[in-house]
């Protein structure tokens, strides 16, 4: 039905249609594929700035850790430190904390946790229901907690090694204590919180269970706030990094989630509406600059419509004139040098030619003198 009432259709509005089809469908697919194309490189431009953000962050997270512990594992090691002697371990603590201008605390513990060796002091502590000590004595190679200082009030990181002792006759280690050291993590914490993306992209630290290690807030920090709902947290990788798309306070947010070495959860994260503005930008420019070339290709179709066919309906009209006996039409359009003006000399010479035979027929009919 509506191809018949296309067919239907004069002529002019045919080829209208037909001009605007033909050069608007290329400018929308040209226009498409250009804005699939930005897209797809704006998001991979995300991506990598995220990303870079993370990994160096993460870079610098493990690399902290693993200096401490390895400081730690060192100490360990030395005759001193296995005698298990508070005499003979406590130069060594108090040693590491004046060389580590970040440890805030370092100490040793016998098999039930209670303290040995310390660098200040403080009275004997039972740390056997501490996370860390319950780590090392089930075998990890390093023990790690987040705890609120209670010398700073800020955020601090325990870590913890196993001290063990060689068995020369069976070649093994024996557990024999732990070594810990409390750090304040300033330099970590002002590395993270103060990475910017954009005007609205930032950092953040997680511990594994939720808890805020550090944040551009403060207070979720000072507080250990925790984000165990957190999207971010909620959505974390098992291992390496992840891209994530989620709703934080009301704003729609995209992340890159990676986690440390330690175990811990990196967020870095931007405004969607920022991160793909210059996408909605060039988008809208394109929309402009097609809706412009829309309105230039109507007018121009419109006039060249016009002028295939006006001639067409003049001829229209001379022809169903010269059908009602109307010969002496002037045709103007064969003055034109293309298919039309040939059509119209066609036209004007079966006009001249009907006048002729009808003058050679009136002849014959005329009665003779």
């Amino acid at each position: 039905m509506k191809l018949r009432n296309w067919l239907h259709l004069n002529i002019f509005p045919k080829i209208l249609v037909t001009m605007l089809v033909v050069a608007i469908a290329p400018l929308s697919a040209i226009w498409y594929i250009d804005y699939r194309s930005s897209v797809a490189q704006l998001e991979t431009s995300i991506d990598q700035r995220l990303g870079d953000a993370s990994d160096k962050l993460v870079d610098q997270v493990n690399a902290w850790v693993t200096m401490n512990l390895k400081a730690l594992n060192q100490n360990a090691a030395l005759p001193d430190m296995l005698s298990m002697d508070p005499k003979r371990q406590n130069p060594i603590l108090i040693t590491l904390v004046n060389e580590y201008n970040w440890a805030l605390r370092v100490f040793t513990t016998a098999l039930d946790g209670h303290t040995l060796g310390k660098s200040d002091d403080a009275p004997v502590i039972d740390y056997s229901d501490r996370i860390y000590f319950k780590q090392v004595m089930g075998g990890a190679p390093m023990g790690k907690q987040v705890i609120i200082s209670r010398v700073t009030g800020k955020p601090a990181v325990v870590l913890a090694a196993p001290i063990k002792k060689p068995d020369s006759s069976s070649g093994t280690k024996t557990l024999i204590g732990m070594i810990a050291m409390t750090l304040h993590i300033t330099d970590i914490s002002e590395a993270i919180t103060k990475q910017r993306i954009g005007r609205t992209g930032f950092a953040f630290l997680l511990d594994e269970e939720g808890k805020v290690v550090a944040h551009q807030k403060e207070e979720y920090a000072i507080k250990s706030a925790d984000f165990n709902k957190h999207p971010a947290y909620l959505g974390r990788p098992d291992q390496g990094a992840k891209r994530l798309l989620y709703e934080d306070n009301g704003k729609r947010v995209i992340a890159y989630v990676q986690k440390t070495t330690p175990g811990w959860i990196l967020v870095t994260q931007q405004d969607y509406e920022e991160a793909y503005a210059p996408i909605r930008e060039a988008n809208r420019k394109a929309l402009i600059l097609l809706g412009v070339t829309l309105i230039l290709v109507t007018v121009i179709a419109y006039w060249f419509s016009e002028r295939m066919a006006k001639p067409i309906r003049n001829l229209t009209r001379v022809a169903d004139e010269m059908s009602h006996g109307k010969l002496a039409v002037r045709i103007v359009e064969v003055d034109r040098k293309d298919e039309i003006g040939a059509l119209a000399s066609a036209i004007d010479r079966m006009g001249q030619s009907i006048r002729i035979a009808i003058e050679r027929i009136s002849a014959k009919s005329s009665p003779r003198v």
